[in-house]
């Protein structure tokens, strides 16, 4: 099992806000790079996209602690399994960290190639996510 583990962002909201926001898929059109994602589909609690390097994925909500963390899956339509924390810490008023991990069920070969992009993909995601709070404070 890879373990991919973001750096920590800082979101200039509240954790409930934070929280909120993170839990409906719908929210995260923000985020969807439509020059590497298609066909994005969205419920609150469920996802499906194409990528070219993946096929289809889609991902689920499975668990929730509020204010504090998400976990999403991945569902049967995706060729590999694989597990996505959102951890969320309140640092003050307005101000929540955030880290992403990914725990990726792929070959030892596969992980090598993969390690990187991975590592990417969840920095971007948390820079994304950082940015998007920033613009919309109020």
């Amino acid at each position: 099992m890879l373990k991919i583990e973001s750096k920590i962002g800082k979101l200039s909201v509240s954790d409930e806000k934070a929280y909120n926001f993170l839990s409906d898929f719908n929210n995260f059109t923000a985020f969807v790079p439509e020059d590497k994602i298609r066909n994005w589909k969205a419920t609150d609690s469920t996802c499906s996209f194409n990528v070219d390097v993946a096929g289809e994925v889609g991902i689920k909500i499975i668990e929730k602690e509020p204010y504090k963390l998400i976990k999403l899956a991945s569902d049967e339509k995706t060729k590999f399994g694989f597990f996505l924390w959102i951890q969320l810490k309140k640092a003050g008023p307005q101000d929540t960290r955030i880290r992403l991990t990914i725990h990726a069920d792929i070959n030892p070969m596969m992980q090598l190639l993969a390690k990187a992009p991975l590592q990417k993909v969840v920095d971007l995601l948390v820079d994304q996510i950082a940015g998007y709070f920033e613009k919309h404070k109020d």
